[in-house]
């Protein structure tokens, strides 16, 4: 039995497993793809940190991020972030990270959106697929043990205490179970609810998330997804924020700029949605930065622009949308990052842990995985070391077993692949940048429509070995269940508040400066706003 079951394989997964072998811990990752897929791949403009002994940068880091977070930060949680981030960034140097260089031989610094100084540390623009890489070949070398293609069903929980979790092994399609002493959710977020309209991979289900719901955890701030103003127009493709933050400009088929391009992303992103609405079309553009700038610190976005868009920015406008990116929301968490389930605790884009509030500034989700995973290991490992060796609970084991069995016999009458599709574009324009009751309503009804015709969406795939089909139906199960605990929360929150834009309650309320709660009491979502730092 290992002292800390790690899940998920991506930059906060990774991480903790090296904290926990460097404090002795005994630890294993278990992972549903691979770690190099990770969706840490994917923030590319940077890692923010103070790297001078600068007590006014570390301030204004501080304030900046309070800000952004419109009213939902935890002071403490943020400062806690914000002052260890140097020893975060100079840990990921330290094991090989290859940050970009300035002529001096520094890390390299740039401006992201949002922010009063140059603080965001970058790899040219692959930042966070360099840190991801260099973390599993720390891993690799540390023999760090990670199992991949087990697929989390859910977690093994009696009396409000984590046991483990059930895994579906996607090769031989049977349920397993792992044992733990203490359990880390890093499992990332549910941005891939907004199917066709995110930026992120197929793989960000909110797996982790929905299993938490299930087990009787509570979830923060579900309604709270940012869209990333600058995603390709035909694939939703990430163009990285580092564009904006060297110099790129937005600009409508006109040529006209309509927004400072350094507004935070909500702002940037509301303005283009606007454009968009007005019938015109948007396009970012670099063109002027040069082919010598843009092959030297963007080298990333023409490759991605030449392939999926078919243009060269070099000498072509960039056309781009709005696509869902980051989730704020996850597991709520307390300030020493455990969940409503003693010894389940949760980190990165899974968690909740009162840093990026109503609207994440750019640069610090790859910032808060480093310094938060260190301080969840070290409270999951003390938690683990109080614990006395215990017996296996079976239960859940066969309730999964019974479960799977069952689904290669559900009616296959309803392509629940096309429910996926529809459910996509229905949260991009009723829950997207833009909400209004009557549409979240109309949305909540689709998705409640969908759960009950559920068992009527069989697979078609019978087999028993490596069946995707049967994987990608589990999945689209959590993504139901995440859809509507996400629109009930953004139905209750009656205001407007960083990422979350309500056209019927344009304004923010001060009433509604406390993080929304969701929970399940006997199978019925339930809902409710505790103050920013209670305890949940």
């Amino acid at each position: 039995m290992v002292d800390i079951l790690i899940i998920g394989g991506g930059g906060a997964g990774l991480s903790g497993a090296l904290r926990a072998k460097e404090m002795g811990a005994k630890v294993l990752v278990v992972n549903k793809a691979y770690p190099t897929r990770a969706q840490t791949s994917m923030a590319q403009g940077g890692i923010n940190a103070v790297l001078e002994d600068d007590k006014e940068k570390i301030k204004a880091h501080i304030e900046d991020t309070l800000r952004s977070s419109m009213g939902l930060g935890d002071e403490e949680m943020i400062r806690k972030m914000c002052e260890n981030a140097k020893e975060g960034v100079l840990w990921l140097d330290r094991i090989g990270v290859p940050f970009s260089r300035t002529e001096d031989g520094k890390i390299a610094q740039r401006k992201l959106g949002g922010a009063k100084d140059k603080r965001a540390c970058y790899s040219q623009d692959y930042t966070g697929l360099k840190i991801l890489h260099t973390l599993y070949d720390q891993c690799v070398k540390e023999n760090i043990e990670i199992l991949n293609e087990k697929f989390l069903l859910n977690f093994i929980v009696e009396d409000g205490e984590v046991f483990g979790a059930t895994f579906l092994d996607i090769r031989e399609m049977k349920v397993e179970p792992i044992y733990a002493k203490s359990v880390i959710v890093a499992t990332g977020g549910y941005a891939h609810l907004y199917h066709g309209f995110s930026t992120n991979s197929s793989h960000a289900t909110g797996d982790g998330v929905a299993a938490a719901l299930r087990a009787g955890g509570k979830l923060s701030n579900l309604e709270f997804v940012q869209f990333h103003p600058t995603a390709l127009k035909n694939s939703s493709i990430l163009i990285s924020e580092s564009a904006r933050g060297a110099g790129g400009k937005l600009l409508n088929q006109k040529g006209e700029r309509f927004v400072d391009e350094l507004k935070t992303r909500d702002e940037v992103s509301r303005a283009v949605f606007r454009e968009i609405e007005k019938g015109n079309e948007v396009f970012l553009d670099i063109r002027h930065l040069g082919e010598e700038f843009i092959e030297e610190n963007l080298p990333q976005e023409r490759k991605l622009a030449i392939f999926y868009e078919g243009i060269d920015p070099i000498k072509d406008l960039i056309p781009i949308k709005p696509a869902a990116h980051y989730t704020m929301g996850g597991i709520a968490v307390n300030r020493d990052l455990q969940s409503s389930i003693r010894g389940l605790f949760a980190i990165g884009e899974a968690s909740e842990a009162m840093t990026h509030g109503a609207n994440r500034l750019g640069g610090n989700s790859l910032l808060e995985l480093v310094v938060f995973s260190k301080d969840a290991v070290r409270n999951a490992y003390e938690f683990a070391k109080k614990r006395d060796s215990f017996k296996e609970p079976k239960e859940q084991i066969k309730k999964d077993e019974n479960f799977l069995n069952a689904v290669y016999y559900l009616p296959n009458k309803i392509d629940f692949y096309e429910k996926r599709e529809m459910i996509g574009k229905i949260l991009y324009q009723n829950c997207g940048v833009f909400r209004e009751d009557i549409n979240l309503k109309a949305a909540l009804s689709y998705v409640r429509q969908a759960q009950k015709e559920l068992p009527f969406m069989g697979i078609s795939d019978k087999s028993r070995v490596y069946n995707t089909n049967l994987v990608e139906f589990i999945e689209f199960g959590n993504m139901l269940e995440l859809s509507e605990a996400l629109l009930v929360a953004a139905i209750s929150r009656r205001e407007s508040r960083g990422a979350h834009f309500r056209e019927d309650f344009p304004k923010s309320d001060k009433s509604y400066e406390a993080r929304s709660i969701i929970w399940k009491e006997e199978g019925v979502i339930c809902g409710d706003f505790v103050k920013v730092g209670n305890e949940i």
